[in-house]
């Protein structure tokens, strides 16, 4: 495992399982117990998700200490609008069954409620409950909106980058203040128009066989050495370690070129620039 080290100074591993759309109950408890077997050692879920009592029992069953797991969740956007950060909080905390998580999340900007929520999510960290705390499909002006009001830069953004949509401008202006990147749905997504794009382009087809790789382990290689963290998300036990054995291989500077070569800015999820869920 590689790791990455936040802006204050806290380790993150490179390589994450993610539990979006993972059903709630045994399917999502097996499939973090299986990551955890894997080697996987951060889990990133959120309160929208329904799963974060899974997510909890899991890691209590694994056998895995909470203090080697990296975990993250995330505030969902109906709390900025009308709710209170600090009491959902803490009802995830309860839900994962732990007293602190390692990174709480924005996770998406409300228009008009995101700075404000920026400086609940500061006192958030204040009490010691949140090792770090982030942003999540923060697009680079909302970055500069509460960069106004900040006392502290944001850890983390995560957002969608893929090869279809590579985000150099974002990746670039979060490293310029010191934002960690990391990547949501890096094997791309489901849209129908859009089924297969990344899987079966032939140039990440010909890349995974010249390295003797798959095409999802080639394109998580590449978020490694971009520096982008990454959380691919699977149920199946022979897919969560396949994409876990990334870190034998190193993609050469033409094949990294080449993947970035395919970028669409084609999204498969949803439109930072208008949420209105």
């Amino acid at each position: 495992m590689k790791y990455v080290t936040l802006n204050n100074g806290i380790k993150m591993p490179a390589l994450g399982f993610g539990v979006f759309k993972v059903e709630d109950g045994q399917v999502c408890i097996d499939a973090v117990k299986e990551a955890l077997a894997a080697g996987y050692r951060s889990l990133d879920t959120a309160a929208i998700y329904g799963n974060e009592k899974s997510v909890g029992q899991a890691i209590k069953e694994s056998g895995v200490k909470r203090e080697d797991i990296f975990l993250t969740t995330k505030l969902w956007n109906e709390v900025q609008r009308t709710g209170d950060p600090e009491e959902a909080f803490a009802q995830s905390l309860s839900d994962l069954g732990t007293d602190y998580v390692d990174l709480y999340l924005i996770h998406w900007p409300v228009k008009e409620k995101y700075a404000d929520t920026w400086l609940a999510m500061e006192k958030i960290y204040q009490s010691g409950r949140a090792k770090a705390i982030g942003i999540s499909n923060f697009q680079t002006y909302h970055i500069d909106e509460i960069s106004k009001v900040w006392s502290m830069v944001p850890a983390i953004n995560q957002f969608e980058m893929h090869p279809m949509m590579s985000q150099k401008p974002l990746i670039a202006h979060c490293k310029k203040h010191g934002i960690t990147p990391q990547s949501w749905a890096p094997l791309g997504g489901s849209k129908p128009e859009n089924k297969g794009s990344v899987m079966e382009n032939p140039v990440l087809l010909d890349i995974a066989k010249k390295y003797g790789k798959t095409v999802a382990q080639v394109i998580l290689r590449w978020n490694v050495e971009l520096g982008i963290v990454c959380i691919p998300k699977s149920i199946t036990p022979s897919r969560i370690r396949e994409n876990f054995d990334v870190f034998d291989f190193e993609l050469a500077s033409e094949d990294i070129a080449a993947i970035d070569g395919l970028n669409q800015n084609s999204r498969f999820g949803g439109d930072p620039d208008n949420v209105i869920f």
